[in-house]
Formats: structure tokens, sequence, C-alpha cells
């Protein structure tokens, strides 16, 4: 088995599409560990703001096929992918981090994800993996949440139903 830790935003109708993955997840891969959930502003356009969290899952599936998957699970979300890399969406789940694996490919498969950087990821993702280390710098998520020094206000929301 693998422990694979997952980015999932939203800024279309979020807390269903949102809470509709979670519960794919849980049906899927069994029990799953569900960051809180975060809003925060769009980034590269401006838009409705996304709503953020982060999940870790164990899996038997390698970094391939988990990604496939996922991608199935947007689009039964009715992820466009037919507007530009920047624009608002149903539904977008990521492998950030996946063991301690560098895969740079095949396509768009990079890990850990470039996002990794960005607070609405790296947030959600260090409440629930603080000691777990990026394979590239060797810092836990702790020391790279710690060490940002200009990240955007978020404030953590509900779902609305059963906390995730």
């Amino acid at each position: 088995m693998h422990r694979a830790y997952l980015s999932l935003g939203s800024n279309i109708e979020p807390e269903a599409h949102l809470r509709a993955a979670i519960d794919e997840l849980r049906a899927r891969f069994g029990e799953i560990v569900v960051s809180p959930v975060y809003r925060s502003r769009a980034v590269g356009f401006d838009g409705p703001d996304f709503l953020n969290l982060a999940v870790a899952i164990d899996t038997d599936l390698d970094p391939v096929a988990l990604d496939a998957w996922l991608h199935d699970l947007e689009n039964r979300h009715g992820r466009r992918r037919d507007v530009p890399r920047y624009a608002s969406r149903t539904l977008d789940v990521d492998i950030v981090l996946f063991d301690d694996l560098v895969v740079d490919g095949p396509g768009h498969l990079r890990i850990p994800r470039p996002e990794l950087k960005e607070a609405f990821v790296l947030r959600p993702l260090s409440d629930i993996a603080s000691g777990v280390r990026d394979p590239v710098t060797g810092r836990t998520l702790a020391e790279l949440r710690d060490s940002m020094t200009d990240a955007p206000p978020m404030e953590i929301v509900d779902l609305g139903r059963q906390q995730p």
C-alpha cells in the first residue's frame, strides 16, 4: 500500500462538489484523513473564492493509475478541460505527495505538485501531515508552512454537513 496526499479545490458549487468527492474517495479507498476546509481567493484569475482541503489516502494504485482515477472523478463532477488553466472549476483533485516519490510525467503528472508552495495547498496539507517531508527539499510540511512570509489570509469554513 502507498500513502498519497491529495489537494481538492472547487469554486463552482464547492460545498456540494467537495462533499461528493470526499464520499467517493471514502467509497474507493476506505478510511481517509480529511483536513479542515479553507476559503481562499482565486489564484491567477478573477473569480469566486475557492474552497480547498487536503486528504490522505492509502492506495494500492501506482501514481499514474491514481491520477487517472482522480481525473475520472473530476470528470464525473463536470470538470471542463476546454477552458484556460486558470479558471473556475467544479472540482480539482491533484496528487501532491505519493510516498517519497519524485515524478515528472507522463503528461501533467508531477509529484510533488508545484502548487505545494501555495498556501491553499500547503496549509490544509500541513494540518494533516505536518511531519511529512517534501522529498525534494527534505523539509517537513510544517517547516514549509511556517516559512511562508507572504501567505494570503485564509479562513476555515464548514462544508455544511457532517465534518468531513
